[in-house]
């Protein structure tokens, strides 16, 4: 039987201004960096929060390599790094690394150390004096120096410059090459994630409404540029037209009498997305 990093049935938390995800399915493959995109409100964080047992879900369940989140804390295989990057802003660097140590059986002390210092963070500095990107890498390494199998990072990226961003997007994927672990990143920020994650869980509206692995869905979808007088093609996902002209993106292969073209992934997910609000509205 195969064992997902995350795999969900039926899922479903509601709070009391309404559903923040509802109905989903998927399955998130191991040793895979795997994007979860979607806009503001989609549900990612509520997801994320699923995962580590924080929340209790309303409907369905979710499962942290094949295990049920929540009836003994946290999956001991797991590490969060939430949006915030929760650390002591009055602890020096140092004293954030012994922490870490003190709080997690399987701490690797060595290995988060180098993490730190291949960053360039000094290690006596406070907290609460380092850039943005300072704290990130201090914050990725308490999460990856307890060695864990699956880690979910929520919105990593936000408050990084470019050179910051490309800086943690290497860590990251030097260590799913080095260990085999999952990560699970959370953006809305598509451009961030191109060319780095190889499986997309993406959600609009609290449901799942693409997943699989980014170079399958992109095999099998096509930009088709062609007149507004073609029949349109099966599959269409998102439709644009002006006077002469329809730019269709759909999922399908090439089209008699249309421009064919392998879609990139923002292109892709953001027909999904512009699809999935039109619908809503």
């Amino acid at each position: 039987m195969t064992t997902y990093a995350l795999d969900a049935t039926a899922l479903g938390m509601r709070y009391r201004r309404g559903w923040g995800l509802r109905d989903c399915e998927f399955q998130l493959p191991t040793g895979r960096i795997s994007a979860l995109i979607g806009p503001n409100g989609a549900g990612k964080s509520t997801l994320m929060r699923l995962a580590t047992g924080l929340l209790r879900p309303t409907t369905g369940s979710i499962r942290v390599l094949g295990e049920e989140p929540g009836r003994h804390g946290t999956h001991r295989k797991l590490a969060f790094l939430a949006q915030d990057k929760p650390l002591y802003r009055g602890f020096t660097v140092a004293e954030m690394l012994r922490a870490g140590a003190v709080l997690n059986p399987s701490w690797d002390d060595e290995y988060a150390w180098r993490l730190v210092r291949e960053a360039d963070v000094p290690p006596q500095a406070k907290v609460g004096t380092l850039s943005g990107g300072q704290r990130t890498r201090v914050a990725l390494a308490i999460a990856l120096g307890r060695r864990p199998e699956v880690v979910l990072l929520d919105e990593p990226l936000a408050d990084l410059d470019p050179l910051a961003r490309e800086d943690v997007m290497r860590t990251l994927m030097a260590e799913v090459a080095d260990s085999g672990m999952t990560v699970v990143l959370s953006s809305h920020v598509i451009a961030d994630l191109d060319g780095v994650c190889d499986h997309l869980l993406l959600l609009a509206g609290g449901r799942v409404r693409l997943q699989g692995d980014v170079e399958d869905l992109l095999a099998q979808h096509r930009v088709l540029i062609g007149s507004r007088e073609l029949v349109m093609p099966d599959g269409v996902v998102e439709a644009r037209t002006t006077e002469r002209q329809a730019t269709v993106i759909a999922r399908t292969g090439p089209v008699p009498g249309w421009e064919a073209d392998e879609p990139s992934l923002e292109e892709l997910a953001m027909a999904y997305l512009r699809s999935a609000r039109a619908v809503a509205a």
